[in-house]
């Protein structure tokens, strides 16, 4: 299949759970990768615990299981974990005061239960949240962030991840990153981040498989947010060849555990075909 293996199969075999990421991995805006659906119903068949780990922030939990189930590809609510998710358990515990969502409207549902400030309002809030809103970002969008930001001192900007670009139907967009970037330098302050790269979001994943960080594998398309991140929290990281993967990818400084052509090779790998 043209894949490259780069860690001893000693060393696979001491893998016993998967982190998948799913845009760039699974499939590619709203087409599925070949073979994906296979590789998840392999995984199922033998047992192995998996979570569904994403930085996707324009839509929620029952919008991503309804378009994995389109592709064939199982997927329960508690298996799903995204920036958003994360974020607004974090804000119940220890949040008080307003938020002000700057999200798609599909994502809305994960922040029941909080207060939210009206989106006509340019002040009053304790957290600005910043996740993706494609084509809706405009400079009047990103300014009433700012001006909300600007409006009390102790406001926190909350980034719902810091990727920087995914591959969508057209071709490469902007993520979240860039806006989030934006708003620190024009305020001075530092975003609190939920979601990859972040260490406390493996950290999460890890103890909701019941697993150790070495037990576990994370496949994505991004040398930066998946598989650089997941080593650093004590995982592999398995690169695949497609979504934002680009060949400069191998160039780094991050070496992946493997480079795998695409998920339909994975169970290749695992059991050292």
């Amino acid at each position: 299949m043209g894949t490259l293996v780069t860690v001893p199969l000693k060393k696979r075999m001491d893998m016993r759970g998967i982190l998948f990421d799913l845009d760039g991995v699974l499939y590619n805006s709203e087409e599925q990768i070949e073979g994906a659906a296979r590789t998840v119903r392999w995984v199922n068949e033998n047992g192995i615990p998996y979570l569904y780990v994403t930085n996707t922030t324009s839509r929620g939990r029952s919008v991503l299981i309804e378009k994995l189930r389109r592709f064939g590809i199982p997927a329960k609510r508690d298996q799903i974990m995204t920036p958003c998710v994360t974020a607004a358990e974090w804000m119940k515990i220890h949040g008080d005061g307003r938020v002000a969502l700057f999200v798609s409207p599909k994502a809305i549902e994960e922040f029941e239960g909080l207060a939210l400030l009206p989106e006509d309002s340019e002040a009053g809030a304790a957290y600005v949240v910043i996740g993706d809103l494609g084509d809706a970002w405009d400079y009047r969008t990103l300014n009433r962030a700012f001006r909300i930001l600007l409006s009390d001192p102790e406001s926190v900007l909350v980034a719902l991840g810091m990727t920087r670009y995914w591959h969508a139907q057209d071709g490469l967009r902007l993520d979240v990153a860039p806006f989030v970037a934006a708003l620190e330098h024009a305020t001075g302050r530092k975003a609190l981040v939920f979601g990859k790269p972040e260490a406390t979001f493996f950290r999460a994943a890890a103890e909701k498989l019941k697993l150790s960080a070495s037990e576990i594998v994370m496949v994505g398309d991004s040398i930066e947010t998946d598989i650089a991140a997941a080593q650093q929290s004590g995982m592999k990281g398995i690169l695949v060849r497609t979504g934002k993967f680009r060949p400069s990818d191998l160039e780094g400084e991050t070496i992946p555990d493997a480079v795998l052509d695409s998920i339909r090779d994975l169970p290749d790998w695992w059991t050292g075909v």
